[in-house]
C-alpha cells in the first residue's frame, strides 16, 4: 500500500504539514509507504481548457502536474491537504488538482481519497467539501474520521496544541489504511464494480 500526500500550503513546515506528518506516522505503523509533495508554494497555472491532454494523455504545461500524475497513477490512496483561504482551498492547490484530475485518463476507481483542512478558526467544512468533490467525480471512495478532517492553528506549530485535531488525523490514517486494504482484498476476490457506457448529457439535448 502506498499513499500520495499533497501539501497545498505555501509553508512547507506549517500547520498543514504538521497534520500530514501526524497521518504519516500512523501510515508507517500500518506498513503503508507515503510521499509528500509540496504544491502550495509552486508556480502552478490554471487549466485553459485547450483539450491538449485528450490528444497526448498529459497536460500541455510541463510542471508539477505531469510529474505528480505518474505518482497518482501508482498510488492506492491520495491525501489532499490545504489551509483555508476565504472559506476555500488554496487556489494554487485547486489549479493543480483541476489539471491533475482532468488531464489524466487512467482509472481512478477505488483509489481512496482523503481531504485535510487547516485554519485559524472558520471555513474548514466549506474547504473540506470543495476538495472532496475531486474524489467523488472520479469514483474514489472518501475516507472519513471521527470528525470532519480538520485541524486548527494559525502560527506555525500551533496545530500541535489541537489535541482533537491531531486525534482526528490519526483516526483518519487508520481508517484510510483499513479502507485501502479492504478494497485490495475485494478487488482480488470480486474485481471492480461493473461499469456501463458513459452517458454524458447537458441541458440542451
Amino acid at each position: 500500500m502506498n499513499v500520495l500526500m499533497l501539501n497545498g500550503s505555501p509553508h512547507r513546515n506549517g500547520n498543514t504539514a504538521l497534520a500530514l506528518r501526524e497521518m504519516e506516522a500512523i501510515f508507517a505503523q500500518q506498513g503503508v509507504t507515503t510521499e509528500i509533495l509540496h504544491i502550495g508554494g509552486q508556480d502552478i497555472r490554471s487549466c485553459i481548457a485547450c483539450g491538449g491532454c485528450a490528444k497526448t494523455g498529459r497536460c500541455v504545461f510541463e510542471d508539477a502536474v505531469n510529474a505528480a500524475a505518474l505518482k497518482f497513477a501508482a498510488c492506492d490512496g491520495l491525501v489532499v491537504a490545504s489551509p483555508v483561504y476565504y472559506a476555500g482551498a488554496n487556489p494554487t492547490l485547486t489549479a493543480f488538482l483541476t489539471r491533475l484530475f482532468y488531464s489524466t485518463s487512467f482509472d481512478k476507481t477505488m483509489k481512496v481519497g482523503a481531504a485535510v483542512v487547516c485554519a485559524r478558526r472558520g471555513g474548514l467544512s466549506a474547504t473540506f467539501d470543495e476538495l472532496n468533490k475531486f474524489f467523488t467525480i472520479s469514483g474514489m471512495p472518501v475516507a472519513s474520521s471521527q470528525y470532519w478532517n480538520s485541524i486548527h492553528g494559525r502560527l506555525p506549530g500551533e496545530a500541535a496544541q489541537d489535541a482533537e485535531g491531531l486525534q482526528t488525523m490519526r483516526t483518519l490514517a487508520r481508517n484510510m489504511t483499513f479502507l485501502m486494504k479492504s478494497i485490495a482484498l475485494g478487488k482480488e476476490a470480486y474485481g471492480l464494480p461493473e461499469t456501463e457506457p458513459r452517458q454524458s448529457t447537458h441541458f440542451i439535448r
